[in-house]
């Protein structure tokens, strides 16, 4: 079987949509995706890059036709989003909470948590008291989490995972790699899993 990531920031709401369709390939596919949190702030300085926020600003029907082609793949999809009207948010904490989730044994319901309050329910999730306050009502134990992310460990540990994406070739969220095939974008979910079939058949 090849190995499958997909790397991702809370603060992609394009990550988000493929976090909602990556369970679907995962059964058809019977692959499952390894998630690896990267810091997409870090990932922009690293490659120069800028979000489509900005890349999009000032230019004619650009901006609209990304709009237009989100709300089709929602549609297809049958998703559930709501764009956070805070954006854009500093998702340090809640990446490297990330990495904690990992050390903690919570990392699958903890990325499903942070992203419903992001991207469905949003709420402001660079104030450190909503995300405490999140953490507590979502069941984790905040006071576990809290004392890891400031533990030097878990903040290198998110840089490193960074890095390493960068090295590989990442630019922005989502990225996902196939082996050493690389992926961007929500949009290459089917190139995505037509490569696990064809290298698992290999």
């Amino acid at each position: 079987m090849p190995r499958v990531e997909f790397h991702f920031d809370f603060g992609s709401p394009n990550a988000y949509l493929s976090h909602l369709v990556i369970p679907q390939i995962e059964q058809r596919t019977g692959v499952k995706f390894a998630y690896v949190p990267v810091l997409l702030g870090g990932v922009f300085k690293a490659t120069n890059n800028r979000s489509p926020v900005e890349t999009n600003a000032g230019v004619k029907n650009k901006g609209e036709y990304f709009r237009l082609e989100m709300e089709r793949f929602i549609k297809k999809h049958g998703l559930k989003f709501a764009f956070n009207p805070n954006f854009p948010v500093n998702t340090l904490m809640m990446m490297r909470g990330a990495v904690a989730a990992e050390q903690l044994g919570i990392f699958a319901p903890y990325v499903d948590q942070m992203y419903r309050f992001m991207w469905a329910e949003p709420r402001k999730m660079d104030d450190p008291a909503i995300v405490t306050a999140t953490w507590k009502e979502c069941g984790f134990d905040a006071e576990k989490l809290a004392a890891l992310i400031q533990d030097q460990a878990v903040k290198d540990k998110l840089v490193a995972n960074t890095q390493k994406s960068v090295e590989r070739g990442c630019f922005g969220s989502p990225t996902f790699f196939v082996g050493d095939e690389i992926f961007f974008g929500k949009d290459r979910l089917r190139d995505v899993e037509e490569m696990i079939l064809e290298t698992r058949a290999a």
